[in-house]
Parts: structure tokens; C-alpha cells; sequence
């Protein structure tokens, strides 16, 4: 609503969608359902919804969750997606790992568990958007021009698959054909905390070469702390 009003435009809220990486992508896959392989009213799995199909793949497989932990499936396939690597594609780089062997077999069977389900889960809603907008240009064309400025925040946090998408989203054509990267991402990459989540520190370290027209502005004047936990924070980055 904040920005709606500080941005204004005869349309007012409707020209602002403004969100996380899921609400938007669902926004995008609830409209585009069909497309994007789903039916309409698709449902969401949540991590428990997750850990329990990927028992009932596993004892479906013979796999004992004893040689096999759960957590480490749902890990590895979340981390797959978070890469936009497909169940094919995850069995062609299996190679001679008897557990990634074991794991492959499970991701493919849980995706098609998903399918009869009509279901996605939480690392589905951006992979088949990225999906949807590399396979449909009609789609991908509508929303670069539904988007015609597209600005993330915290982008030292983003993986793979985000990034992607965010490269879609932005790769507005102009009037002689030109492309436009009409992009503005905020980050300090002294910030990065979620590898462990899956975020990929390469997406801002590597910026200026995705996008070599790229202006930077550094905001280097802090309004929050104090100069003493300023100083100790420098301290610590300097052994980054």
C-alpha cells in the first residue's frame, strides 16, 4: 500500500506487486495452471507433508529409513530444486554414489506422487515458474512487460533458481529490440548467511558480469548502530 501510494499511476495498488519469491511465483503459477502442468486448485506441501511422501516413496522402493534418513532425501531433492535440476537430470550426475543412486530413484517417484496429487511444494512454486517462463514466450513476454521495473532486496540471499527467475522477470525488450535489464537489487555480500539454505553468494559477487551496463551505488552510511559495534563488526568482516 506504502509503495502503491508513493508510486501512484491512474491504476494505484494494481500497478505494484510487491512480495516474496513464492507469493509472486504462486500468484503467476495460480494464473497460468494449466501451462504450467497443474490443475487448477493445485495444493501446497509443507515440510511435513513433504517428509511424508517421501517415506511412503521410500517404503514404496524397499528403502529401509534406517540405511536411509529421510531428512537427507528431502534435503538433497530441495537442494536439486533450489539448482533447477529435474529427477533426469539428477540421475544422469548420480555416477557411482550408491546413496545418490537411492535418492534419485525417490525423487523421481515423489514427483510423480506430487503429479497424482496435484500437488507442488515449496521448492516447486519458483522451479515451475522458471520453467513456465523459459517454455512459454507469450508468458514470458507478458510478464516482462507487467514488470517493467523489477527491484530485489536482500540479493546476496538468493540461489540459483531465484536468480533465474529474476533474469526472466528483467529481460524486457525495447522498442528496436534491444534488451533492457530494468533491474535493481539491493545486497552487501558481508550479509550472506543462508548457504546452508541454499543461497549462492555467486549472484551478487558476479553481478556487474550477468549485467555488464550495471551502475553501483554504495550505500555506506549506517543510521542503525553506534560506532563502537560498528567498529567490532568491521573487525569480524575483515577475516571473511
Amino acid at each position: 500500500s506504502r509503495l502503491a501510494t508513493l508510486i501512484g499511476g491512474d491504476n494505484g495498488e494494481s500497478d505494484v506487486l510487491a512480495g516474496t519469491f513464492h507469493s509472486v511465483c504462486l500468484r503467476i503459477l495460480r494464473r497460468h495452471a494449466d501451462e504450467a502442468g497443474l490443475r487448477s486448485g493445485f495444493t501446497i506441501y509443507d515440510s511435513d507433508d513433504t517428509k511424508r511422501a517421501i517415506i511412503a516413496c521410500m517404503k514404496e522402493l524397499g528403502i529401509d529409513d534406517k540405511t536411509l534418513a529421510p531428512r537427507l532425501v528431502q534435503n538433497t531433492i530441495s537442494s536439486a530444486k533450489d539448482r533447477l535440476i529435474t529427477p533426469v537430470e539428477f540421475a544422469a550426475a548420480v555416477g557411482n554414489d550408491y546413496n545418490r543412486e537411492r535418492i534419485s530413484g525417490i525423487y523421481d517417484l515423489y514427483q510423480r506422487h506430487l503429479t497424482a496429487a496435484n500437488a507442488v511444494d515449496f521448492d516447486d512454486i519458483i522451479m515451475k515458474t522458471v520453467e513456465l517462463l523459459r517454455g512459454h514466450d507469450e508468458i514470458r513476454d507478458y510478464y516482462n512487460h507487467r514488470f517493467k521495473y523489477v527491484c530485489v532486496d536482500e540479493y546476496q540471499d538468493t540461489n540459483t533458481a531465484q536468480f533465474r527467475l529474476i533474469h526472466l522477470l528483467a529481460s524486457t525488450k525495447g522498442d528496436n529490440g534491444e534488451t533492457l535489464h530494468n533491474l535493481c537489487v539491493v545486497g552487501d555480500d558481508d550479509q550472506s548467511i543462508y548457504k546452508f539454505r541454499g543461497a549462492n553468494i555467486k549472484n551478487i559477487l558476479n553481478f556487474e558480469n550477468s549485467y555488464p551496463e550495471t551502475e553501483v551505488i554504495k550505500l555506506e552510511e549506517n543510521y542503525r548502530s553506534t560506532q563502537n559495534i560498528l567498529d567490532a563488526a568491521n573487525a569480524v568482516i575483515k577475516k571473511n
